[in-house]
């Protein structure tokens, strides 16, 4: 194991998730990801180079502005950390490779995914739309292949598409927002409909379960809207890194 390589890696995934977090603050405001410069939202001061600094910045200065001393979300450091695990992670999986770069590049579209939507309840089409397209242009040349990644964007659109619509035409109220709809089409596109299907089973059954652990210590109950992008972007995640030897392992039992 390179030491070097993994310190660069940590260190260019930090600097990445600062970016993501530019990307969570603003795209849900339709802001500009580039103008103004990282100010404070509160006093609207414009940050200093060593306020910027991934993660140690936030610890420098306790998580409060040091001119209005309002309170900066530990959800920056949090994500900024995620994202150079990201990074390493994915060197130790797929080593230096074509692969690795697209694994980090739709793990990253997760997380700015899995933020937005457990606070916003949206699904930016900045992402997943785009997403589309680049997760079947990149399974042309690379897994899960173009035949696999079609079907898999086709299917996933189309299963959360029509369970949202029987469920509208039952109960008269939406159930699913077509965020999620173009998000699980993106997760095919870029995993393949194999993939696909397992993380919708793995979201649903995690959502389930947060849903009756809200309905019993009735935080929730039956019309609570859950944020089921969030749990469609943890299940990805696990799905491209465990998914292949899970499927393997089921379909062993139909051999």
């Amino acid at each position: 194991m390179n030491v070097l390589v993994i310190l660069f890696l940590a260190a260019f995934g930090l600097a990445i998730g600062s970016f993501l977090n530019v990307c969570i603050y603003r795209l849900p405001r339709r802001e500009s990801l580039s103008f103004p410069a990282s100010h404070c939202t509160s006093c609207q001061r414009p940050l200093d180079w060593f306020e910027n600094i991934p993660v140690f910045g936030w610890l420098a200065l306790r998580g409060r502005c040091r001119t209005c001393h309002a309170a900066i979300s530990p959800i920056y450091p949090v994500v900024e950390a995620i994202t150079a695990a990201v990074f390493v992670v994915g060197y130790l999986i797929y080593g230096f490779t074509p692969l690795l770069a697209v694994r980090v590049l739709f793990a990253c579209a997760m997380l700015v995914l899995f933020a937005i939507d457990l606070r916003h309840r949206i699904l930016p089409n900045a992402i997943t739309l785009p997403g589309v397209v680049a997760g079947f242009l990149f399974s042309i040349v690379l897994p899960p292949g173009w035949l696999s990644s079609l079907i898999g964007l086709l299917a996933g659109g189309g299963i959360l598409f029509a369970i949202g619509e029987a469920y509208y035409r039952l109960r008269g109220v939406e159930g699913l927002g077509m965020g999620d709809v173009k998000m699980l089409a993106m997760i095919g596109a870029f995993l393949g409909w194999q993939l696909m299907i397992l993380t919708l089973i793995m979201a649903s059954f995690a959502g389930s379960i947060i849903g009756i652990a809200l309905i019993v210590t009735r935080r929730g109950g039956m019309q609570y809207a859950l944020p089921f992008g969030t749990f469609l972007a943890v299940g990805a995640v696990l799905a491209a890194v465990a998914g292949e030897p899970i499927v393997t392992w089921y379909t062993g039992f139909y051999r």
